[in-house]
């Protein structure tokens, strides 16, 4: 499978916004229609979106459920793979979601305080459904909405997720989210070799170059959100520059 580059969709209040670290109130991108962002980046070519209902990740209230339903009904049409994430605690939020056409659905809190749920999705509607992410700061998971620090470390975790039937990983290096200031690959890379499932890697990308780094570290696709929402290149020079990389 080709490297993949996946515009991020990050909703807040019903808006489509770029936080720094995660953080309410330090939004560098706020616009008003996120199912228009959504097909936008459709139409420029991306085969992926990430959604992430942000109000469901920090307070655990999925408050954006009926944007990220209409963006399925919108998108899917489209032959554009959805996930989503953010305020998923339950068998029964992730359920809905699944069937409500979702693709994949991305568990962070609720994979780490219950493992077993990753097992029960996987076994219920198949481990290419189920994403567990894992977001990291100083080299250990963070868990609602970034507030919490747990003491698991991502390898340590995502060699775990596997085995319960995670079809794939999410890692984002919290350290490096948001700044604009570039990438560290080095933990994107021991995870990659610590486990056989795709990893998908966010956090940091501010150039092109960071895509290539990331590329060859054997993640699977990257996720990116404000690097393409602040102007600091298009989707179709992501594309074009990770097509451009034969090594």
């Amino acid at each position: 499978m080709s490297f993949e580059i996946i515009p991020a969709v990050d909703m807040r209040n019903g808006k489509c916004v770029q936080l720094v670290q995660g953080v309410p109130g330090s939004e560098l991108v706020s616009l008003d229609d996120p199912v228009a962002v959504a097909k936008d980046w459709v139409s420029q070519g991306a085969r992926t979106l990430h959604l992430i209902d942000l109000d469901g990740a920090i307070e655990g209230k999925r408050h954006n459920a009926p944007i990220i339903e209409r963006i399925v009904k919108e998108c899917k049409p489209m032959g554009v793979v959805i996930q989503v994430g953010g305020g998923i605690r339950s068998f029964e939020d992730a359920a809905g979601l699944l069937e409500l056409g979702v693709d994949r659905v991305i568990l962070s809190t609720a994979a780490i305080k219950n493992p077993d749920l990753v097992k029960q999705l996987a076994g219920s509607f198949g481990s290419e459904r189920v994403n567990v992410a894992l977001d990291s700061r100083n080299g250990k998971i963070s868990i609602e909405g970034w507030k919490k620090q747990s003491e698991h470390t991502a390898v340590e975790m995502g060699s775990r997720f596997e085995e319960l039937g995670a079809g794939s990983l999410l890692f984002t290096n919290i350290d490096t989210e948001g700044l604009m200031k570039g990438v560290n690959t080095k933990p994107t890379e021991e995870l990659v070799r610590s486990v056989n499932i795709p990893v998908i890697a966010s956090g940091g990308v501010t150039g092109l170059s960071d895509l290539i780094a990331i590329k060859r570290t054997g993640a699977s696709a990257v996720v990116v959100g404000s690097a393409l929402y602040t102007g600091k290149f298009t989707l179709a020079e992501a594309i074009n520059i990770i097509n451009e990389d034969i090594n």
